[in-house]
């Protein structure tokens, strides 16, 4: 009695295994192409430039900081391997075995006919009219399409075409920059190029007594913190006796001053050596007189004549 049971669940369980097989109709291997490029990142540096000369002479500097990064690029080549079946429904057999029983028939024909053409009929028929017609016999399988095929990764082969090394400088574009004036700090921000400007005759180290700062530090750092870079600009003891006396010259209220005073202004920043300075505010005064030609000749005159100043005349 056990043995006779123990047949009849090994029979059950081996049809049930040819069941389950034959209800996909497997379909040929597709294939995907692509190619994938890692960035490894061997080297991050900041570099500050502070220009020369590195005593700093004049109130006013361009600093250009720069980003560099080092990679290591590796291209491969990427192939996806997907095994495609139909899926069974059962339905389908409505259909599917009339169908395949007239594809058999057809087949055979073609394959008769295909002998006495010498091999000459496409595969397409003498073959794969046989294929979906025993497809379309068999109950437990549908024929094969590709509207209602499914797929599974099957396997990625991956080929290395090419390593190398990417080097790259990029201006620190509107980043912090930390700058360190005696016990005081001030956050600063680089324009698009990635140069910091400094003026000291400007906020806010118009606000600070400069006389006994002797050293600018710069500091950067990266997002992640993982990356800086220092620098120093000395202050010369010239320009630092220099810097009071010039603020007041640029920053003073010009309105209730005459002309006479004016041309001093400028005349006194040329003296000291502050020649973009004296430019500026000549060309603020210029604008100033605009609505009224009489003082503004008047002025223009007086800078030719008292400071030797070459002026043009903004009206010609």
């Amino acid at each position: 009695m056990f043995k006779r049971s123990s047949i009849h669940l090994g029979g059950v369980v081996l049809c049930g295994a040819m069941l389950l097989g034959g209800c996909a109709n497997q379909m040929s291997q597709r294939s995907e192409h692509e190619d994938r490029v890692e960035r490894k990142l061997l080297d991050h540096s900041l570099q500050i430039d502070v220009g020369e000369p590195k005593v700093l002479e004049l109130p006013q500097r361009r600093v250009r900081i720069h980003e560099q990064k080092t990679f290591e690029v590796t291209e491969f080549e990427v192939t996806r391997h997907y095994d495609r079946y139909t899926p069974y429904q059962a339905w389908r057999e409505i259909y599917e075995i009339p169908l395949g029983a007239v594809a058999v028939v057809a087949g055979i024909g073609a394959n008769v006919v295909n002998v006495l053409a010498l091999g000459t009929l496409p595969d397409s028929i003498t073959r794969d009219w046989l294929g979906y017609g025993f497809a379309g016999l068999n109950p437990f399988m549908n024929a094969q399409s590709n509207g209602r095929a499914q797929q599974n990764l099957a396997g990625i082969d991956e080929t290395q075409r090419d390593k190398r090394r990417e080097y790259t400088s990029l201006p620190w574009s509107e980043r912090p920059v930390e700058v360190q004036a005696g016990k005081k700090t001030y956050e600063l921000s680089t324009d698009r190029n990635g140069v910091l400007r400094l003026n000291l005759l400007d906020s806010p180290f118009s606000e600070q007594d400069l006389t006994r700062v002797g050293t600018l530090h710069l500091r950067i750092n990266d997002e992640d913190e993982t990356t800086h870079a220092d620098a120093s600009l000395l202050l010369s003891g010239q320009l630092r006796s220099k810097l009071v006396e010039a603020h007041a010259l640029i920053f003073d209220d010009l309105e209730d001053d005459d002309v006479g005073q004016w041309v001093h202004r400028v005349k006194r920043l040329s003296e000291l050596g502050m020649e973009e300075e004296a430019s500026e505010l000549e060309q603020s005064l210029i604008e100033l007189t605009r609505n009224d030609p009489e003082l503004q000749q008047e002025f223009l005159k007086s800078l030719t004549k008292n400071a030797g100043r070459l002026v043009a005349d903004p009206g010609a």
